[in-house]
């Protein structure tokens, strides 16, 4: 049994939330969303359309699409934004940020809370209206993905298709 486990405060919640490709935060005030953000997300571009957006979600992996103005958030799109849209509508339209961004400076534990509770499995992460990150809920609900697991997967597709990437 690692040291750190002995250590622990038995008033601690039981099993924590996983950040950062292995730290556990157990309570409020042990970590901040900016700790557990993808720090370079997928983004589409303030031009995309409807049709960008149906393309963006082909890989299975995604459930947000950022879309952006150079660093500026304009809306964040979730598959069930797109059952009705046309190739050719602005992807600035489709999407909202209600209910789908959070401050970098948020609270990891309360966030992870709310998220699990209501489902929710991407939050856009922002400050001053920037797009700073992605808070990446994983499958499991116990933890969030970080850069080295994105970047991971990102490889295994790639040679699962036989690209080397350069």
């Amino acid at each position: 049994m690692p040291l750190s486990r002995i250590e622990e405060s038995t008033t601690r919640n039981e099993g924590g939330v996983e950040f950062g490709g292995g730290r556990l935060a157990y309570a409020p005030g042990e970590a901040t969303v900016a700790d557990a953000m993808v720090r370079r997300p997928k983004l589409l571009p303030a031009t995309a359309t409807g049709g960008d957006a149906r393309e963006f979600f082909h890989d299975d992996h995604v459930h947000a699409a950022l879309v952006t103005d150079g660093d500026r958030l304009l809306t964040v799109i979730e598959r069930q934004d797109l059952t009705e849209v046309r190739e050719a509508d602005p992807a600035t339209a489709l999407g909202t940020l209600s209910g789908r961004t959070v401050g970098s400076g948020a609270d990891l534990w309360s966030t992870w809370t709310w998220m699990t509770a209501l489902g929710v499995r991407r939050l856009a992460v922002v400050e001053d209206g920037r797009c700073v990150g992605l808070l990446c809920l994983k499958r499991s609900g116990r933890g969030f993905c970080c850069d080295a697991g994105v970047r991971a997967r990102a490889q295994e597709r790639n040679n699962h298709r036989g690209c080397v990437p350069q």
